[in-house]
């Protein structure tokens, strides 16, 4: 649901819509009473969690990153200010992208500081998560392992905009709107970005199949 920004002598701007924020209530609630700020905590714990793995590759790293946007959205939450998104513009707000921005720059002073990768890397993670539950068909389950592991090398060569467009888009299956709030850009950028990410790990995982098991003749380079 959204409803028309206006502009001088009520009439509305050209081009500008304000959508509601889905969270609105919660985040007036938690600034009333910071106890509150638990189901905004619940409810966005998963997602901050997942863009800081794909973004660490370390699940230990990926635990502390989430818990320090949490506490710094909490002491910054009097400032939160929703804004209104212009035409293609990045000036969107919600409480989810302001989170996420938040997110981003915890990640970013981490991978400043890290002098090294640890060893529990997302490949571990990743494994643990795909284990089939009854046990079955382990054969299919290491080849699907194989292959996520694969795509995630790849992911994680991408410059840093467009790997992050995409685990945005995919992972936390934001809309370009608020990728584009999160990462300061259009969401025509977004667009370009996530197009190009994508392309580029689809050539990659080509070259690595014709290299390897998948070649026409079955041979490995």
């Amino acid at each position: 649901m959204a409803r028309a920004v206006f502009g001088r002598g009520g009439q509305p701007a050209t081009g500008s819509v304000v959508a509601f924020d889905r969270d609105r209530s919660l985040v007036e609630a938690a600034r009333r009473d910071p106890a509150q700020f638990d189901a905004l905590y619940r409810k966005y714990l998963a997602q901050v969690y997942a863009f800081a793995l794909y973004e660490l590759a370390d699940h230990h790293a990926a635990e502390d990153a989430t818990e320090r946007t949490f506490l710094r959205a909490l002491a910054a939450l009097p400032r939160f200010r929703e804004q209104a998104r212009t035409e293609d513009g990045p000036e969107a707000s919600t409480f989810r992208v302001w989170l996420f921005r938040i997110a981003r720059n915890v990640v970013a002073n981490e991978r400043r500081t890290r002098r090294r990768r640890p060893a529990a890397s997302l490949d571990l993670a990743l494994g643990a998560g795909l284990a089939i539950a009854d046990g079955t068909d382990l054969e299919a389950d290491a080849v699907t392992r194989d292959e996520a592991a694969e795509a995630l090398r790849v992911l994680r060569t991408l410059p840093d905009d467009r790997r992050r467009a995409l685990v945005l888009r995919f992972v936390d299956e934001m809309s370009t709107a608020e990728i584009a709030g999160i990462l300061g850009r259009s969401e025509g950028a977004v667009r370009v970005l996530i197009h190009r990410a994508l392309g580029s790990v689809a050539r990659e995982l080509g070259r690595d199949r014709l290299g390897g098991r998948d070649r026409p003749d079955g041979g490995r380079a």
